[in-house]
């Protein structure tokens, strides 16, 4: 099973940590952190909390970009 599956899976949920430098950070169950940049919201209403696998774009490019950077 890929690191994603395994992020949203089952139902799992995201938390809102925090705003800062023009981006939403939200954090995985597992503590796993993502951030959507203002510009790429749209017209979204994010939630203190919602289900994982609405953000897996974000969480895939963060996946991505800590597999390029290691």
């Amino acid at each position: 099973m890929s690191r994603l599956a395994e992020l949203v899976k089952n139902g799992k949920k995201v938390r809102f940590s925090r705003a800062r430098r023009g981006e939403l950070v939200y954090a995985t169950e597992c503590g796993f952190e993502f951030r959507i940049p203002f510009n790429d919201m749209g017209e979204g209403v994010f939630l203190p909390e919602d289900r994982a696998a609405i953000f897996m774009r974000w969480i895939r490019k963060e996946l991505e970009a800590a597999t390029e950077s290691a």
